[in-house]
């Protein structure tokens, strides 16, 4: 018998990932034809498309002929980056350029995934018409990566995104979730950063902005240009590994608090804060309260299995 598929489609890249993954099950689940395409961990849920090959990414635009293309794949650690700067631009920037371009032979909305570090945290909040100032080459290349895919391809939203954490795979994915086991063995003291103001904001509300914004644009052709997104919990590390503690019920007097600024790594802003009101006005925007998304995406990983049991049972 006939199978139903949806009419409208949707292009996910970076679907393997954290947050692509929630991008992906968001559409998925809300009457899109949704495909997805990733690199290492691709087979057998997604396509396998390397986006530095310009022909592979041309032939799955072609093929499929999206409505609309997310673009969540990039290097998005600021570490790494520093580490592998030609790798991390080969990503952010060029294979986004093109991207735009493909996008733009199809008449496809693209939604490019930015950052809260394109900005240098001195004058928070951050409106959609302040001028950037990236501390970090993470920054940099993906506000190059912006300027590019707006100047390959008008018809473009870029949605800037602060710190992201949600459903892991493994608790590296996210900067939050990593610190799960810090705050589970009370038994060392473990020295957390209390100097940068982050807003943690789940992927499956980033995920459902996506949507909404690609809806939206079905419906309207203005829809484009720069939006930010974020949750409006303001949070150092140590403030969030608190929570954590508090979501499961575990001691956090271990956890000390460091002021100052960090020394080591790549420069952090102090606080990036990113405005949401132009995406508000929309009735663009998901909130989930940070204490239960943590909940929710941590307890699998709890190591006490007896107060699992005594949770959810």
């Amino acid at each position: 018998e006939d199978v139903d598929v949806p009419s409208r489609r949707v292009l996910i890249t970076g679907a393997t990932g954290l947050l692509g993954r929630a991008v992906f099950k968001e559409f998925n689940e809300n009457n899109w034809n949704t495909v997805g395409c990733g690199y290492r961990r691709a087979q057998p849920r997604f396509e396998h498309v390397n986006l530095l090959d310009s022909i592979a990414v041309h032939d799955i635009i072609h093929d499929f002929q999206p409505h609309v293309i997310v673009h969540c794949a990039a290097e998005r650690r600021p570490d790494v980056v520093e580490g592998q700067p030609d790798a991390a631009s080969q990503l952010n920037v060029a294979a986004s350029a093109n991207l735009a371009k493909e996008a733009a032979g199809v008449g496809a909305f693209l939604v490019y995934i930015s950052t809260d570090y394109v900005f240098d945290g001195t004058s928070p909040p951050y409106k959609e018409t302040d001028v950037p100032n990236p501390l970090n080459l993470y920054g940099k290349t993906k506000l190059e990566g912006e300027k590019a895919v707006l100047e390959n391809n008008e018809e473009t939203a870029v949605l800037r995104i602060p710190v992201l954490y949600g459903e892991v795979e493994r608790l590296e994915e996210s900067a939050v979730t990593v610190m799960f086991d810090k705050v589970q063995f009370s038994n060392k003291s473990a020295n957390m950063d209390h100097w940068q103001q982050r807003f943690p904001t789940n992927v499956k509300d980033v995920a459902a902005v996506c949507r909404q914004l690609a809806e939206k644009r079905m419906l309207d052709p203005s829809i484009k240009g720069t939006f930010h997104w974020s949750g409006n919990e303001q949070m150092t590390k140590y403030e969030m590994a608190c929570a954590i503690a508090d979501a499961f019920n575990l001691p956090s007097s271990h956890l000390r608090p460091i002021t100052d600024s960090p020394v080591v790594g790549a420069l952090r802003p102090k606080n990036a804060q990113l405005d949401c009101s132009k995406l508000e006005m929309l009735g663009i925007g998901q909130r989930t309260p940070f204490r239960a998304g943590i909940k929710e995406s941590l307890w699998p990983f709890l190591v006490d299995k007896r107060w699992r049991q005594t949770v959810f049972h």
